[in-house]
């Protein structure tokens, strides 16, 4: 598996510590930066990276980390085939997995200690599209392919 991730300088430090995190697991990942505090870019920036990542094949899934994880959310998802969702606590971020389907998580450097984001990132991980909700899986499926014929209808 290969995951995407950026943040901004308000993200930088859970950035850091989600990416090392990672790579201690021996996942792969496509760090879009930034590089340093000394170099940052806005979320409206980074944001992009990671989607157009996942949209082009580079990576299957992606980590976005701004202050609140609200801005990257909302840009990542202007992204046909993006499915991003803010993820505050380990249960929002299995659920963004199990109930969204989300391929992108964010995350806000501001509010989340990066041992707990570290274990967000793990729970979302190890979730599949409606695992633990199988009493629901019709319905999630067919609530994920009405937001895709949404998406066809919106992103023209």
């Amino acid at each position: 598996m290969k995951i995407a991730i950026a943040s901004d300088l308000s993200g930088f430090p859970l950035k850091t510590a989600i990416v090392k995190h990672l790579e201690e697991k021996k996942i792969e990942v496509l760090d879009f930066g930034i590089p340093s505090e000394a170099e940052p870019q806005p979320y409206f920036i980074q944001a992009p990276k990671v989607a157009r990542a996942i949209q082009g094949g580079d990576a299957e899934k992606g980590i976005l980390v701004c202050g609140t994880g609200q801005g990257m959310a909302i840009v990542a998802n202007k992204f046909k085939g993006i499915y991003a969702c803010v993820a505050a606590d380990v249960f929002s971020g299995e659920r963004a997995k199990i109930i969204n389907n989300a391929n992108i998580i964010t995350l806000g450097g501001w509010i989340t200690a990066p041992f707990v984001g570290c274990e967000i990132v793990d729970a979302w991980l190890s979730m599949e599209f409606t695992r633990k909700m199988e009493f629901k899986r019709d319905f999630l499926t067919n609530a994920f392919e009405k937001v895709r014929e949404l998406e066809k209808e919106n992103f023209k």
